[in-house]
């Protein structure tokens, strides 16, 4: 009998914020398998469930997923990897790609787990805590009061779809925003009234900073931007929410 796939979403770094099903389903799975840029790197999702989940009795593997803007370098390391869950598949054992965040938010499993499906395994995905959502609620910001909207999109390989997305929303997530940093904050200094600006890295980290937005200071990979647009008019929003009974 084929085994079955669980994508099992870690949360953004603190490990009392990975919910008790993941915890089960991990612990319940054969193998535990976790993605990287680079072999032998430190994997931050498997430093979230160490300490929570004894994995000593399991098979890790490794998935390496490079950073490269070569799109046939990016085929083989999805191919190498969709190889080596197939094969503990075939023996029948359950397997679960662990994902920082929530697997269905620009994970490196949707992918995977979608090839993996098409080829006739099944597969599971155990939803987590967001990364915006935890530092949202560190920063202590909405990221939507009454009829407000919320757009999350993403800053990786040069996308400027955040110009958009500010323009159009009244609160705006900006993912993957590390090497943009520079380029989104001149989109926002060019906004006709200036926003509400939290920046949130490396959540759950050593080196984790929730606060304003710092040119000058140098930020981790993991780093999301969270726009609020609607700062002058917050207490009227919260007045609204309020009379629609939220």
């Amino acid at each position: 009998m084929k085994g079955k796939l669980y994508g099992v979403s870690v949360g953004p770094g603190d490990p009392e914020l990975l919910t008790l099903k993941a915890k089960r389903i991990i612990e319940e799975c054969d193998v535990v398998a976790y993605p990287v840029r680079v072999t032998g790197e430190r994997s931050v999702a498997l430093g979230i469930i160490g300490g929570t989940v004894d994995v000593s009795r399991k098979c890790i593997l490794e998935l390496v997923f490079r950073m490269s803007s070569d799109k046939e370098i990016r085929a083989l390391d999805y191919d190498d990897a969709i190889a080596k869950l197939t094969s503990a598949l075939e023996k029948g054992h359950r397997v679960c790609m662990i994902t920082l965040g929530d697997a269905m938010v620009y994970s490196t499993f949707m992918r995977v787990g979608k090839e993996i499906e098409n080829r006739g395994y099944e597969i599971e995905v155990i939803p987590g805590v967001p990364s915006f959502c935890d530092g949202a609620a560190r920063a202590k910001i909405p990221l939507m009061i009454g009829t407000e909207g919320l757009a999350v999109v993403s800053a990786a390989e040069g996308s400027d779809f955040f110009r958009t997305a500010l323009n159009d929303f009244d609160n705006v997530v900006i993912m993957k925003a590390y090497g943009s940093m520079e380029r989104i904050s001149e989109e926002i200094e060019s906004l006709d009234k200036a926003p509400d600006v939290f920046v949130v890295s490396n959540i759950g980290l050593e080196d984790q900073y929730v606060g304003p937005l710092d040119k000058n200071r140098k930020y981790g990979y993991f780093t999301t931007i969270i726009v609020k647009k609607t700062n002058g008019d917050r207490e009227a929003a919260f007045r609204t929410s309020i009379s629609m009974g939220e």
